[in-house]
């Protein structure tokens, strides 16, 4: 890894917390990714899955983490099962966790290789009730691969069929989306880093450019400052290509006159930023480009003060829409009739607004959270309106991460990057 390490008492803490939530007598079983295949011997970059990281910081591929708070022997309430490490695989790719570096790392104790996994765990599953599963429940998961985490819930529940069965993943979402301050530190490195990209585009974008040249620039900053990349797939959209909204070609030369749509953000120690910034090739916006620009702002700015605790995400988005409407009429965007014989399902709005405002945020871009429970103190969420308008050639969205607080407005942790369009303006031509 290529990140500090993280103090172990994250990981104890958040295996508390889970523990607490868990019925009596009952385990759970969490499991790394998998390492997957492209072709040949050719495989995808090892990316941990992010519930066993968030309950043991254990960042290794075929590892195993159980949480058996009610087991009679003390010594087995907290498990790991690791890949036994050996000078083979030392030499051809580097030392693993030995059982002490796993304890440094998670502060769990008990370390047994993989391969005593299944001797272990009939051990332990005579003296449990119920076994919670790991499943995915997040309400954008499309999966269609089997994962690791499958597989092994398909061999637990033939091999055991008469435990109960119990989710881990709707405490996962509850704990998940509700940082720890340790967490919140983590974002920020990620934001820092974020922050050091876009500075370093804005005295590097001129006419002629190309859009994947202003990825390489983001890639090259973010893994001189610890990052493994970006924490998604960049969007780096120029001219009319704003107007797609998941475009992620890059592969166009940005044309005087134009506008970048810039989503892209670093990840640090597995955890997200996302940030979205709309510059102007030329170092100047249009007045029509920077009227629209200024309209996105006010949104945001005004949005961003409604993330407060007890805000309801659906309540939230209706009284955006109402913002955004006011600013379109203002633009000429839209006009009185539009918005009087409006289709309440599909508002007069999202023609040029047609994705949500806000997302939580942390370990998965996307991040855990009940959308339909209230919010709550430390969360962390995105703030991302946009006005797209393919007739003029331009789209513009502008995003930032902000921490709810137990009162008064958010905490931006991407307060410190350029957005006003003065501000980018005087950058890009100093």
């Amino acid at each position: 890894m290529k990140y500090h390490p993280i103090d172990n008492k994250l990981f104890i803490k958040n295996r508390k917390n889970f523990a607490a939530k868990m019925k009596p007598n009952s385990l759970a079983v969490f499991n790394s990714n998998d390492i997957y295949p492209i072709s040949a011997d050719s495989t995808m970059p090892f990316q941990q899955h992010r519930d066993i990281f968030y309950l043991s910081g254990v960042d290794q591929e075929e590892s195993v983490l159980v949480v058996f708070p009610d087991c009679p022997n003390e010594k087995n309430r907290e498990i790991l099962f690791l890949k036994e490490t050996n000078e083979h695989i030392a030499v051809w790719e580097g030392e693993k966790l030995t059982k002490e570096a796993a304890y440094k790392t998670s502060g769990i104790k008990t370390v047994y290789w993989l391969h005593d996994l299944e001797k272990v765990m009939f051990e332990l599953m005579t003296q449990c009730d119920t076994v919670y599963i790991n499943t995915n429940e997040h309400y954008r998961a499309n999966v269609e691969t089997e994962t690791r985490e499958d597989r092994f819930t398909k061999w637990l529940k033939e091999k055991y069929p008469a435990h109960s069965v119990a989710k881990s993943n709707p405490i996962l979402q509850r704990l998940r989306s509700v940082k720890d301050p340790i967490e919140i530190d983590l974002m920020q490195k990620a934001c820092d880093i974020t922050e050091k990209g876009v500075r370093r585009l804005l005295s590097f974008v001129k006419p002629g450019v190309w859009e994947y040249e202003i990825e390489a620039e983001l890639m090259h900053e973010f893994l001189r400052n610890r990052s493994k990349g970006f924490a998604y797939t960049p969007i780096v959209a120029s001219g009319n290509n704003a107007n797609v909204l998941h475009y992620i070609q890059n592969n166009q030369q940005c044309q005087a006159g134009d506008l970048i749509l810039l989503d892209v953000g670093a990840e640090y120690a597995n955890y997200s930023s996302d940030l979205t910034r709309t510059i102007p090739v030329s170092g100047r916006y249009t007045d029509r480009q920077k009227a629209v620009y200024n309209a996105v702002n006010r949104v945001k700015n005004e949005a961003t003060k409604m993330l407060v605790p007890g805000t309801l995400w659906a309540e939230y988005h209706v009284e955006v829409g109402k913002l955004m409407t006011s600013e379109l009429l203002g633009l000429g965007l839209l006009d009185k009739a539009d918005v009087q014989n409006e289709n309440p399902d599909w508002p007069a709005y999202k023609k040029y607004f047609m994705h949500g405002t806000s997302h939580h945020i942390g370990l998965d871009t996307h991040d855990y959270g009940i959308l339909t429970e209230p919010m709550q103190a430390n969360m962390v969420f995105t703030v991302e309106p946009g006005i797209y308008i393919p007739d003029e050639g331009f789209g513009i969205r502008l995003e930032d991460d902000v921490v709810i607080q137990e009162s008064g407005e958010p905490f931006n942790l991407m307060g410190n990057i350029p957005i006003e369009a003065d501000e980018i303006e005087d950058i890009m031509n100093s």
